[in-house]
């Protein structure tokens, strides 16, 4: 006859005691996941200025709009903006081009959309459609006419079904 040891088991009140630590845990630690993306959103102003890289929009015959808007809060601003193109691909994207823009704001300008077209060819990954997305990056000149650093290259949606007509 085998005597199998018996296994204390926590008392209610331990038991009771650990939901509050675990409610505690749980939301601490999704606190801390939020607290990232509200840091980045801080970091898309440079000097009172954003820039955002809209979606592409698919234009008559092969042509693509990678369009980008500029927006500055306080007035007059020269906002310089480089920009590059690409097609996805499963691999390595393939780099359709690439822009630089310098664009003054006036008081009166609350925002700009600056138009950006490009040629996309039909069967660069051999496949019925192309995806295309582009990446924008920008500095802010000051009332001397100094640059900022430069952003972080912030990417757009990518359009799906390109040449599809």
């Amino acid at each position: 006859m085998s005597i199998t040891p018996t296994m204390k088991s926590r008392t209610t009140r331990a038991k009771i005691a650990l939901i509050p630590a675990l409610s505690l845990g749980l939301f601490v630690g999704s606190a801390a996941l939020a607290a990232p993306a509200q840091a980045h959103d801080d970091d898309d102003s440079i000097r009172g200025c954003t820039v955002k890289p809209l979606k592409p929009t698919d234009e008559r015959g092969n042509w693509v709009n990678f369009s980008i808007k500029v927006k500055c809060e306080d007035g007059k601003r020269t906002v310089h903006i480089r920009q590059i193109r690409y097609e996805a691909d499963r691999g390595r994207d393939t780099r359709l081009g690439d822009d630089y823009f310098v664009r003054h704001l006036d008081r009166d300008d609350h925002y700009k959309i600056i138009d950006s077209l490009d040629h996309v060819r039909q069967n660069l990954d051999h496949r019925d459609s192309e995806e295309v997305y582009h990446k924008v990056s920008f500095a802010v000149e000051n009332r001397n006419g100094d640059l900022s650093g430069w952003s972080d290259w912030e990417k757009s949606e990518v359009l799906r079904d390109v040449n599809v007509h």
